[in-house]
Order: C-alpha cells, then sequence, then structure tokens
C-alpha cells in the first residue's frame, strides 16, 4: 500500500518542480504533499498501532503488581 504513497510523493514533487515560482512550489508541496502524505501513512498504520498496543496490553498482564513471580 506504500507504493501508493511513493506514487503520490513522486507526481507532486514534479508538480511542484515545475510550479512558476518558488512560493508555489513549497505550497504544492505542502498542502499537496506533506499533509496527505501524513494522514494517508497515519490511516493506513491504524491496524498495526493496535495490533501493538494489544501486544504490549497482553505483555504487561501479569501477576497484578509488575514484580516476577519468583521471589527473591
Amino acid at each position: 500500500m506504500y507504493i501508493v504513497a511513493i506514487g503520490w510523493a513522486y507526481v507532486i514533487l514534479m508538480m511542484a518542480i515545475t510550479a512558476s515560482s518558488i512560493g508555489k512550489g513549497l505550497a504544492i508541496l505542502v498542502f499537496l504533499g506533506i499533509l496527505p502524505l501524513m494522514l494517508f501513512t497515519y490511516v493506513v498504520g491504524g491496524p498495526r498501532r493496535r495490533q501493538r498496543s494489544a501486544a504490549l496490553a497482553d505483555q504487561d498482564t501479569g501477576d497484578g503488581n509488575g514484580r516476577d513471580a519468583q521471589a527473591d
């Protein structure tokens, strides 16, 4: 799925390079490139974040007090 993000970044970069001024190029790069890509990676990475947090929650549940089960 990240191939879509890479393709989008390439197209937007080419659009920004061919813009008529530096300001327009930067605006295209930020508003059509960086912000949408950040949103895309956040949305696509959602299931992975949920799996990671669930794995950490399962790892943390032990005997309830956070100490080792064996006596020292």
